[in-house]
């Protein structure tokens, strides 16, 4: 059985008097890709940025490779972050720069490769996501989904054992959300890469996953296949997947429940 590349501990995170993320504890096993799944406000997205090293828990740990992210001091904190690579939700990219500079970036900060060795290395990494005839334009000139590839693109630079993947499929259309899905999938068979995925687009999530958790409150819920999501029968999780309008998360807000913790106030 392969080992885990990332052990969330009993993690506890909170701001101020919320607690956002309530004793979590999960595996990412090597070379899956793992989609978190969880309506707005469930902590997934902050989970994220803990795995990235961005947050601190409050209480528990996170190790990767064996190693509490916690502990590690600046420099292996810095070693860490270019081991890994980022696509967020919007690419992120730098307006002032083109495509292949965007791209590049990662290797002149990072490296001391000469110039002739990064611009080849670029290249490959555009034609990994099909932009490689797009290196010049700037990204003012690229759709919602070529943007989203040259962030890909940038977040391989460094060839990362671990991509993480913050909402990839936000704000686009079918079809170039499918196109995003399958590059996922190809650049994880093709780099053997681990990949940790948070969404709530169920159909771009059972294309992808081969695990999935759900978190709900900031409590991790269940951990299953795309297949035993699909076929549970606990009713949170029914309701999730399938997208029903009959179920626990409805009977909360409805129950005044969802307000509260918008609120904080009892109402």
């Amino acid at each position: 059985m392969l080992s885990p590349t990332i052990q969330v501990l009993d993690v506890i995170k909170r701001f101020g008097n919320k607690t956002v993320l309530d004793r979590v504890r999960l595996d990412v096993i090597e070379g899956e890709t793992l989609v978190i799944l969880g309506g707005s406000g469930s902590g997934k997205s902050t989970l994220l940025r803990m795995m990235i090293g961005n947050l601190k828990p409050d209480e528990g740990d996170i190790e990767v490779y064996g190693k509490s992210l916690g502990k590690m001091s600046v420099e292996e904190l810095t070693a860490y972050r270019t081991s890994i690579g980022v696509l967020f939700q919007s690419g992120a990219l730098f307006n002032s720069m083109s495509v292949a500079d965007n791209v590049a970036l990662p290797l002149r900060e990072h490296t001391d490769l000469p110039d002739e060795t990064i611009q080849i290395m670029v290249k490959i990494k555009l034609e990994l996501v099909g932009l490689r005839e797009h290196a010049e334009k700037m990204p003012a000139e690229l759709s919602g989904g070529m943007k989203k590839r040259a962030g890909l693109a940038r977040a391989i630079a460094l060839d990362p054992k671990i991509l993480f993947y913050d909402e990839p499929s936000a704000g686009l259309d079918p079809v170039t959300s499918h196109e995003i899905d399958n590059l996922i999938k190809d650049l994880n068979d093709k780099l053997g890469v681990t990949s940790v995925v948070v969404t709530h687009e169920m159909d771009s999530a059972f294309r992808i996953a081969s695990r999935m958790v759900l978190l709900d409150g900031g409590k991790f819920v269940v951990s299953g296949t795309p297949l035993e999501m699909r076929e549970s029968t606990d009713p949170l999780v029914r309701q999730f997947v399938h997208g029903l309008t009959e179920g626990p998360l409805t009977d909360r807000r409805r129950g005044g429940g969802y307000e509260r913790d918008l609120l904080g106030e009892n109402i």
